[in-house]
């Protein structure tokens, strides 16, 4: 079982790994590439069956994946590397820091949960499987991102929000279903976030419909630098960006 790992790679200076949400490609990163390249080596990925990582199973487990990207950045030779985590992308750099513990320099939550999928949650996932056999990827994901943003901003940011979309539609009918079914079915990493040895940053969007505020909250004490975005939902980087970025530059700088 192997795919190649498309990716982008900027800028010099300690690595830094940003990888993108459920639905989502390295393209979602592009105005954080432009800050950061200026001070690191930023790579941003496409997961197995999202973007240009082509990907035909409608099997894969987080586990899997994190050993693919283990692979990547093995090959690439990079040293102690930042991994920041955007939603799914979250409960891939948590799965990646059970595998290589100290080999990474830090780890970042971006609206993301070390927590499993509680019952609610799994019955939301398997529904999702189920529309998406019956209408397909551009039907579901239509639906499924605007309300990723929070209600009060998708009048204005309706052409970011459209911009998102069409990201989405790049999601192969296999990405989408293989990483439906490894969300609804991955374990606690809670240990593995208190454990972690490096540096560890959680931001939460406070109006967040997909990983609650009261959730984000529980991670307090698990990580180093902790912060909320007062006006965004799940898509902080877009809601507000300004903030967003002063938040990672703190944590990168340390």
């Amino acid at each position: 079982m192997t795919t190649t790992i498309e990716y982008t790679d900027q800028g010099h200076g300690k690595p830094v790994i940003f990888i993108h949400g459920f639905c989502q490609t390295k393209e979602m990163w592009k105005k954080f590439i432009e800050v950061f390249s200026g001070r690191y080596r930023v790579l941003c990925p496409d997961l197995p069956g999202f973007g240009e990582s082509r990907w035909y199973e409608e099997s894969i487990s987080l586990e899997q994946t994190a050993e693919m990207l283990r692979d990547w950045i093995d090959t690439l030779g990079l040293e102690k590397p930042v991994v920041i985590g955007h939603s799914l992308g979250g409960y891939v750099a948590l799965a990646l820091a059970e595998l290589m513990g100290e080999k990474l320099g830090g780890l970042g939550l971006f609206h993301s949960t070390a927590f499993a999928d509680d019952e609610e949650k799994v019955g939301v996932r398997n529904r999702t499987l189920t529309f998406v056999q019956k209408h397909g990827v551009k039907v579901f994901v239509d639906s499924f991102v605007p309300p990723l943003f929070t209600e009060a901003h998708r009048e204005s940011m309706k052409p970011i929000i459209r911009e998102v979309v069409q990201i989405a539609h790049k999601t192969t009918f296999e990405g989408l279903v293989s990483f439906t079914k490894a969300m609804r079915d991955r374990k606690d990493r809670m240990d593995v976030l208190r454990d972690f040895k490096g540096k560890k940053l959680m931001i939460a969007g406070v109006l967040d419909g997909a990983v609650t505020i009261e959730a984000s909250r529980k991670h307090q004490g698990y990580v180093d630098h902790y912060h909320e975005l007062p006006d965004a939902g799940h898509m902080g980087m877009f809601e507000q960006p300004a903030e967003t970025v002063e938040m990672i530059s703190d944590f990168l700088a340390i």
